[in-house]
């Protein structure tokens, strides 16, 4: 049946009806959940939502309603949400997020498909973060900082033998280079005694020593490995692993695998013959002024194929009202093998725990303690862990500061140190005090007075300290004089021994990255006289 040209009128205002009612209803339907920036870390950002049901994982949020979007998320939480930001968005702590969406009502689940709520062509962004993109996909922003260093340091002496030395550092951190998954992470030293080694007693003049040296790759926002010399945050206590790494995040959860090898413990060199591996799982918690992060982990540690040591490990850091920090770890080693006699002996071996509490903007105070037995490997020390078994004794340490400032220019501290072990042997007590004095209102600058008082079963020392500093060119130029004061008490000697130190420093700031820095120092002990010059020079890389 042909339609008439009225009938066809009536059908165009019955679908045009439609289009409308549809499109309204749709921007009535579309909904938002809000949130705000809680933490930043250098590779996430954490947000905090009341309810992050309508979320998913690869899914973009915006910084408001119209705004472009600059987070992903990576992982998630009922109530947080951890993210990478992309472009060239600035994001800071405290910021509101905006997540869209259009819930389904059927089945009265969310339909997790970010809403443009502007033409795609203004959003660059929006075109990398839909969610249909894997998140391989994503773009990263480059960051580039460290240090490039080289230093002298030349000691005259009117008794002995003179001593020089150059010394270079490189320290460079690279993230997402050409804005990839792929960062780069060193940090280098190199030192040159110009002494001949019969005269030094030492082994080798020179020393190369590579503390760090890896390449990390960012599988997805929530993989990455790490290949090469590494030290793992999540594992501070392990120390450098020369190896492989792996971590996977699984919403605030994640788990990690490590193989590799440990450092040699006498040069710090790779050694194939101290193999090592394990893993690790850990939760991150969230509040609205909160956060944590617990790891538990086990390692086992092998020499020359026997296993040396094997043990688990705990560490938590928490950040809590924004105003007390608290730092744990523990390790708890499983393995025993004596007189060829293998075992599960538990045997606590460290316990670090640390609190620091800002109480205002005037006072804040730390404590912390620790406790610490020798390292039994008993692959690498077999011919004394007999010995070593009779001498385990913890040394256990307390350390309690106090900062203040009672007056806007003035700055002072007190704090108290105790070591001890059960055999009351190598045990010490330590104080030590300052006041600082910034912005002096006749000569400017600033002037700092210290003392410290140390006591243990064979040495009582003092010593006391003044300096004082200034920029003497504006942003350029800085300089600073000190004097110092030792006095030496032995348990073993009648008379004491006494010292003084004289001695300067100027620096100068030839540009933003570029430094230069000459020191002198004249110091009397007894009858003897010494001259001492260090020189440095530090080049920063920064790509911000």
């Amino acid at each position: 049946m042909a339609l008439t040209k009225d009938m066809k009128f009536a059908i165009g205002l019955v679908i045009l009806f439609l289009t409308v009612t549809c499109e309204v209803q749709s921007q009535e339907d579309r909904q938002h959940v809000t949130g705000q920036v809680t933490f930043l870390t250098t590779s996430n950002i954490y947000v905090r939502f009341d309810d992050t049901t309508p979320i998913k994982i690869g899914d973009s949020l915006k910084i408001s309603p119209g705004g472009i979007a600059c987070l992903v998320v990576k992982s998630k939480s009922s109530t947080s949400c951890v993210c990478a930001a992309v472009g060239d968005c600035e994001i800071e702590k405290g910021d509101d997020v905006i997540y869209a969406y259009v819930p389904l009502k059927d089945s009265g689940e969310p339909e997790n498909t970010v809403l443009d709520e502007g033409p795609l062509e203004k959003d660059p962004a929006q075109a990398i973060l839909l969610p249909e993109k894997p998140p391989e996909e994503l773009s990263y922003k480059e960051q580039l900082r460290g240090s490039l260093a080289g230093s002298s340091y030349h000691l005259l002496n009117s008794d002995r033998e003179d001593r020089h030395q150059f010394m270079a550092r490189l320290a460079l951190n690279a993230q997402h280079i050409n804005e990839s998954r792929y960062s780069f992470d060193t940090y280098l030293t190199y030192r040159q005694l110009l002494e001949d080694n019969a005269s030094n007693n030492l082994p080798e003049n020179h020393y190369f020593r590579v503390y760090n040296l890896n390449v990390r790759m960012d599988a997805t926002p929530s993989l990455a490995f790490t290949l090469g010399r590494a030290i793992n945050p999540k594992a501070s206590s392990l120390g450098a692993i020369d190896g492989l790494q792996a971590e996977k995040y699984l919403g605030n959860a994640f788990l990690g695998a490590i193989i590799g090898f440990r450092p040699d413990i006498l040069d710090y060199g790779f050694n194939r013959e101290q193999l090592q591996y394990g893993g690790y799982v850990g939760l991150i918690t969230e509040g609205s002024d909160s956060r944590s992060e617990t790891t538990l982990g086990f390692m086992e540690q092998r020499g020359r194929a026997d296993i040396d040591r094997r043990y688990a490990y705990l560490q938590h850091s928490s950040n809590l009202w924004t105003d007390l920090n608290l730092f744990a770890v523990a390790e708890l080693d499983l393995f025993s093998k004596v007189a060829y006699t293998t075992s599960i002996d538990p045997r606590l071996t460290n316990l670090y725990v640390s609190a620091r509490y800002r109480v205002s903007r005037k006072f804040n105070l730390a404590l912390s303690y620790d406790s610490r037995k020798q390292i039994l490997y008993y692959e690498t020390f077999q011919s004394e862990i007999e010995r070593l078994l009779d001498e385990d004794l913890a040394r256990q340490g307390l350390r309690a500061r106090l900062n203040l400032r009672p007056f806007k220019n003035i700055y002072a501290g007190l704090s108290y140190a105790k070591r001890f072990q059960s055999d009351n042997q190598n045990s010490s007590n330590n104080i030590h005090g300052f006041i600082t004095f910034s912005r002096l209102p006749a000569t400017g600058g600033r002037a700092s007075l210290s003392y410290n008082r140390n006591t243990s079963n064979y040495l009582e020392s003092n010593i006391g300290s003044f300096r004082y500093s200034r920029d003497l060119v504006e942003n350029k130029l800085y300089g600073d004089l000190y004097y110092r004061f030792v006095h030496y008490q032995y348990n073993n000697l009648r008379d004491p021994l006494e010292q003084h130190y004289m001695g300067t420093n100027l620096t100068y700031h030839i540009n933003r990255n570029l430094l230069l820095s000459i020191s002198g120092e004249y110091t009397t002990y007894n009858e003897e006289n010494n001259y001492r010059i260090y020189t440095r020079i530090v080049q920063r890389i920064n790509s911000q």
